[in-house]
């Protein structure tokens, strides 16, 4: 048996022994730097971080305060592959080991965020992010599906929204695991079970928020395969409002949290109400105007048929048929009138009309305008004559005819050219002569030019 010690000072109290760690970690230990993985980030209203660093085999409880984390030129977040600069210390109020940070470096993103990052990539190449792939939520659902843990608060936070909000509503649980290696293929598998019973009209797929460890089997691709192929609309609320996972992007419809999902799928019963309300209040005054409306239309009806009845009918067509009488009397008499007017001028139209006296005109006119284009004919006649007396001798007297009958002759070559001077004229040339009475030809023996003073 283990000797107790009985002296108090051998003994230390919870508090003196943090604070005897705390010291050999402060001065045994100055700044050190330290690669990891960042993962449960948290960020205090204070405005300090607190975050732990984890690798393969290990992980490192870490803040940092605002004056610090002030200098940092990125905005840090789970998954991300960080160098961290600082202190090892600890938080004596719950004996926790820590590091606190003065300084971090971006080296990269983590492992997990790496295969999140390929796992989307290639789901968008495939297409199940796809709008054209996304249904449509009904707007009434009898029965809604809770895809969730059974015993996780997240649960409750939907129940809660949905009983307040639409109460009719049947609700199913399909429990599932949300956490660790057997949730992907328990979330996948109850989607399936969902899609295969058909008893609901959209289904919920939702947890809590966390780190990306605890949402990973969200972002799994058995997980994305199955909210895809499911005939039933999904509404997925995973984790908090800065929560994205894969099956966020391919549900039909992505809710920042599972109370904010529970809203989208159920309608507000006390909107509801207050909308029926209005309906009613609306339809009693549609059908108080309605029947007011009915009411006149019927006393209009009751007049009508007053003023349709055969009494007062027989007496207006009675007196329809007198006014029609006289105004026929009155017609005809205006008829006959107009007509023997007519009559009397279209006779005295015929009389002026008559062929007879048209004949006669027309042979006066005849015979004057044969008169007067014989005499224009004939003094038309008579001026040609003259005319022609005067043209022709006029011709007579410059006709080359009569000058050769007074003994003249035209001299001409062989080729019709006129022969007028000595020059144009060679001894042996063949010529033709011609006289008033015909052509003879010649031959020149001899050519004697005259002088001019001989001419003269």
């Amino acid at each position: 048996m283990e000797q107790i010690p009985m002296a108090l000072d051998e003994v230390y109290s919870v508090s003196d022994l943090n604070s005897e760690v705390k010291w050999l970690l402060d001065t045994q230990f100055g700044s050190v730097w330290v690669e990891g993985e960042i993962s449960n980030l948290m960020r205090a209203r204070t405005g300090h971080m607190y975050f732990s660093l984890k690798d393969s085999r290990s992980q490192l409880r870490c803040a940092m305060f605002r004056n610090d984390n002030r200098r940092v030129q990125f905005t840090p977040a789970d998954g991300q592959k960080v160098l961290v600069r600082g202190r090892l210390g600890i938080y004596e109020q719950r004996g926790d080991y820590q590091l606190i940070a003065d300084r971090m470096t971006e080296v990269g993103l983590g492992a997990l965020q790496q295969k999140f990052e390929a796992t989307k990539k290639r789901l968008h190449a495939e297409g199940l992010f796809d709008d054209s792939h996304k249904q449509p939520l009904p707007a009434f659902p009898k029965r809604i599906g809770l895809v969730t843990s059974p015993t996780g608060a997240a649960l409750q936070d939907a129940l809660n929204v949905l009983r307040r909000r639409f109460r009719c509503a049947e609700l199913i649980v399909y429990p599932v695991t949300v956490q660790g290696k057997q949730a992907a293929p328990s979330i996948a598998n109850m989607l399936q079970i969902a899609n295969q019973r058909k008893e609901c009209d959209v289904l919920i797929l939702m947890r809590g928020g966390g780190s990306l460890e605890d949402l990973w089997a969200f972002n799994e691709e058995p997980v994305a395969r199955a909210v895809f192929a499911s005939s039933l609309p999904i509404i997925c609320g995973v984790g908090h409002e800065i929560d994205f996972t894969i099956a966020d992007l391919v549900a039909d419809v992505r809710a920042p949290t599972p109370s904010a999902a529970a809203e989208l799928a159920s309608p507000d019963q006390n909107e509801l109400q207050q909308t029926m309300a209005a309906l009613h209040r609306r339809m009693l005054r549609i059908l108080r105007q309605t029947t007011e409306d009915k009411v006149h239309t019927l006393q209009q009806l009751v007049r009508r048929l007053h003023n349709q009845h055969p009494s007062q009918r027989l007496q207006q067509r009675t007196q329809r048929c007198d006014e029609l009488d006289l105004r026929l009397q009155r017609t005809m008499q205006l008829s006959v009138s107009g007509a023997q007017s007519s009559l009397s001028n279209l006779q005295l139209r015929l009389r002026n009309l008559s062929p007879q006296r048209e004949i006669a005109r027309r042979r006066e006119r005849t015979d004057l305008l044969h008169n007067m284009l014989m005499q224009n004919l004939s003094a038309q006649l008579d001026a040609a004559k003259s005319r022609l007396s005067s043209n022709y001798r006029a011709l007579q007297t410059i006709s080359p005819l009569n000058t050769l009958a007074r003994g003249y002759a035209i001299v001409q070559t062989p080729q019709g050219e006129i022969i007028t001077t000595t020059g144009q004229l060679q001894e042996n040339q063949q010529i033709e002569v011609r006289v008033s009475d015909g052509h003879a030809g010649a031959t020149v023996n001899r050519i004697d030019p005259v002088k001019k003073t001989e001419v003269q």
